[in-house]
């Protein structure tokens, strides 16, 4: 017969397997052969048109390549935290995500907000590929890389596109001095449109809360300016120009990726104001390429809405995370690695592949910046197209 010792041990193993499988039916969901990818952005607040952009067209990518099979066996998860576009909140979002076993970040959506988070993520060691954050020191850190152009580059290309092609000579700048992303811009247009022999008839600011722009325009109304650039984001854009047109300011409209859907925000006889407005982009959702039509039905089937620069780059984001994790060679195995030794992994053949995305075909320098070609867009009938 069984001894009462060897009773009380066998009960004990039930109940352990009991616990056991009580805790794993009602705890956290098992990830295992799954890797987590997580990306902060604004879903509320100013710029959260942004953020939602960012964030459905992760999910796009994501969805399409779980449902080929995913990446060497991995399938992927994709969470997402709102920062509100600001630097403590995004701080508290990326700490949550990590709460939740993130492994890779995409992320941030904004400049602000990345700039902030670069001591955790160098701490943390993971690969961060920000889709739109475009401050120089957004990805400071070797284990980041950013799919968006960066300020600096912007606003000097904007600058010789105007006097070089368009052949203007006077600007009027307005922008966001609280703004990293709208005075990264400013400070690179500015500095390239003076060394090429352009002058400033009326260079003028707000304040991020600003609602009255009447000091401001009636500067610029009282210039001899060209065309007026405006190096901030869609949203703040679309109330100056209504403003602008309320004093009978009728200068051509110039500016950088920041603008890429502002006919959202805008509706009735006010589409027509930034009819011919330009703007500096890597993305055009009228590019008749089958691969950025096939995105842009996907987009307009499950969201109703057009894609935008944003949602692109996040696509781009997490293809460009799964060819990493091809030239790595990570199996199924690897998905219970923490984020630093998947970091440790991943970053080394960040500057190894190459990419044909949506915002084009690109490389990525050991300073985490892309090397690919730009397109300048322009508003045409209400719509947005490539500029002749």
């Amino acid at each position: 017969m069984m001894s009462i010792m060897a009773r009380r041990l066998l009960a004990l193993t039930f109940a352990l397997v009991f616990l056991a499988v009580g805790f794993t039916g009602c705890g956290k969901e098992d990830t295992s052969g799954k890797l987590v990818i997580g990306g902060t952005g604004p879903l509320t607040g100013e710029a959260s048109t942004y953020g939602t952009s960012v964030k459905r067209g992760a999910q796009i990518a994501i969805d399409e390549i779980n449902d080929a099979g995913g990446i060497n066996g991995i399938k992927l998860e994709f969470i997402f935290e709102d920062d509100e576009a600001d630097g403590t909140k995004a701080k508290t979002a990326f700490e949550k995500l990590m709460d939740n076993g993130m492994q890779i970040f995409m992320g941030t959506v904004t400049s602000g907000a990345g700039v902030a988070l670069n001591e955790a993520i160098k701490n943390e060691g993971l690969l961060q590929v920000a889709p739109s954050a475009s401050q120089i020191e957004a990805i400071e850190n070797p284990n980041s890389f950013r799919i968006c152009f960066n300020d600096v580059d912007q606003g000097k290309a904007m600058a010789e596109f105007i006097y070089q092609k368009l052949g203007y000579t006077k600007a009027a700048i307005l922008y966001n001095q609280d703004d990293s992303y709208s005075s990264g811009l400013y400070d690179a247009f500015k500095k390239r449109w003076t060394e090429l022999g352009g002058s400033i008839s009326a260079d003028t600011s707000f304040a991020k809360a600003a609602t009255d722009f009447n000091a401001q325009l009636t500067k610029i109304a009282g210039s001899d300016a060209e065309f007026l650039f405006l190096p901030i984001y869609a949203e703040k854009a679309a109330q100056i120009i209504i403003a602008a047109n309320e004093k009978n300011i009728k200068l051509p409209l110039l500016g950088c990726d920041g603008l890429d859907g502002i006919l959202n925000y805008l509706t009735g006889n006010n589409v027509k104001l930034v009819e011919g407005l330009i703007y500096y982009t890597p993305f055009l959702a009228s590019d008749p390429s089958e691969k950025v039509q096939s995105f842009v039905a996907k987009y307009k089937e499950k969201y109703n809405l057009e894609p935008d620069q944003f949602a692109a780059d996040a696509y781009d984001a997490v293809y460009v995370i799964k060819a990493a994790i091809e030239k790595a060679g990570l199996t199924v195995e690897d998905t219970g690695l923490t984020a630093k030794e998947l970091g440790n992994k991943l970053v080394p053949v960040m500057t190894q592949i190459e990419v044909d995305g949506l915002t084009g075909k690109m490389t990525f320098s050991a300073s985490g910046e892309p090397t690919k070609s730009a397109k300048v867009a322009q508003i045409k009938d209400g719509k947005y197209v490539a500029k002749d």
